[in-house]
């Protein structure tokens, strides 16, 4: 029997929980469904939010033919078996079906490059459902050809509704007399992820004979610990171990970052994914107090990029015990962070005359450039000229670190700039 959040997938946007934000009344997507003028669109969210049922749904209420596909099992060759498919039968003439890619983000561009002409030519209308960045993961030439949407991990009261509407009209649920005692354990398992919820939920009531089941945060404890696998790859493990492995190497815990690391690897956790993370954290929290932290990063990307598995473990274990024994520092995060919201404070501030560039008379005219001095015709390749506009003069972003690198850099700024920033 197919597991119980296959059962009770919705099938009408009516009985679709969550995500008004995309599909509540008046919302585009929901005009582009009922006027029937859909284009194609990627879902972007965590695990368990709907973003497969949505897609079956849009499919079913338009009347479209539906292909699906996931990008951990399929290949070009597959991609092209479905158009053609499509092609053959003439349905873009009359009916455009719906060809729906799960994880597209794990396509390669190859891949994706083989669904252009068919998106182009109207052969499909694709939907692509991704727990990743699109911006990163998905090809530009496709990604302008869409509509991306973001869909939210599912509040409180409609995981509530989902355990009711579960329990009452479930074929197999439905004929136990089942009592909702608690439901925080249930919650706190599910992470917000629906999909999970309702295997909690059915791995609990299975746990206990005959047809009276009073479900408790105890009973709920017990079966999901003898149930659950150690590490699920695209549920609230998923986040809450590369969670606990980037905070392993922010606190500079070499052994626990190799554990979260060994246990990733171990549930079948994309290796680029991990890499990519450690190059994150290589700016975010080590910054310029090690900048060959980034560099290691890089190279640590690239080579399991080309290595793959199972070599690649061997890198990423270095790389992760490199970053967790660097020393740390946030200060370009920090720095960065300040800019932008002082810009989103003060605006468009004029950039100072002699910092302008001036490719034309005129501008040259009007005085651009004309006071700049080149810093590299000056002792110490330095020259005091004001840099930021005016009503910001003075105004610090970058504060160094506590670190031997970064007292360097302050000691430095403080001897080019005196008391200007109070380095």
């Amino acid at each position: 029997m197919e597991p119980l959040a296959e059962r009770i997938r919705p099938k009408k946007l009516e009985h679709y929980l969550g995500q008004t934000q995309i599909i509540g009344k008046g919302s585009a997507l929901r005009s582009a469904i009922e006027n029937n003028l859909l284009p194609s669109l990627i879902f972007w969210g965590p695990p368990g939010v709907g973003k497969t049922s949505l897609a079956l749904i849009i499919a079913n209420e338009l009347k479209r033919p539906f292909y699906s596909l996931s990008a951990i099992n399929s290949g070009v060759k597959d991609i092209r078996e479905v158009i053609e498919k499509a092609d053959s039968k003439n349905l873009f003439n009359q009916i455009k079906p719906v060809l729906f890619i799960d994880e597209i983000h794990r396509f390669s561009k190859s891949q994706q490059d083989s669904l252009l002409g068919a998106v182009e030519k109207g052969v499909v209308t694709l939907i692509g459902a991704t727990t990743e960045n699109p911006s990163f993961e998905v090809i530009p030439a496709l990604l302008s050809r869409c509509q991306v949407y973001v869909l939210k991990t599912l509040e409180k009261k409609d995981l509530l509704e989902l355990l009711n509407t579960a329990i009452k009209t479930d074929v197999v649920l439905s004929k136990k007399n089942i009592d909702l005692l608690e439901t925080d354990a249930l919650l706190r398992i599910s992470g917000g992820d629906a999909r999970k919820l309702l295997n909690a939920l059915e791995i609990t009531v299975n746990s206990v004979l005959g047809h009276a089941v009073q479900i408790t945060n105890e009973l709920v404890q017990h079966s999901i610990q003898q149930n659950l696998a150690v590490y699920d790859k695209s549920g609230e493990q998923h986040y809450d171990i590369i969670s606990a492995f980037i905070k392993s190497m922010r606190g500079s815990d070499p052994n626990a970052a190799l554990y979260y690391l060994a246990r990733m690897l171990k549930g079948g956790e994309d290796p680029l994914f991990i890499a990519r993370r450690m190059l994150v954290l290589a700016s975010e929290d080590i910054g310029n107090a090690n900048p060959n932290a980034l560099l290691m990063a890089t190279a640590c990307f690239q080579s399991v990029n080309v290595i793959g598995m199972p070599e690649g473990r061997i890198l990423l274990a270095q790389c992760a015990s490199y970053l967790a024994c660097s020393p740390k520092s946030n200060a370009s995060y920090m720095g960065i962070e300040t800019a932008t919201e002082t810009v989103e404070k003060t605006g468009d501030l004029s950039v100072p005359l002699h910092l302008r560039n001036a490719p034309t008379e005129l501008m040259k005219e009007l005085n651009y450039g004309k006071d700049y001095q080149y810093a590299h015709s000056f002792e110490s390749n330095f020259v005091e000229l004001e840099f930021l506009p005016e009503e910001l003069s003075g105004t610090k972003f970058y504060e160094p670190g506590n670190n031997s690198r970064e007292i360097e850099q302050r000691n430095y700024l403080k001897r080019l700039w005196k008391d200007k920033y109070e380095y």
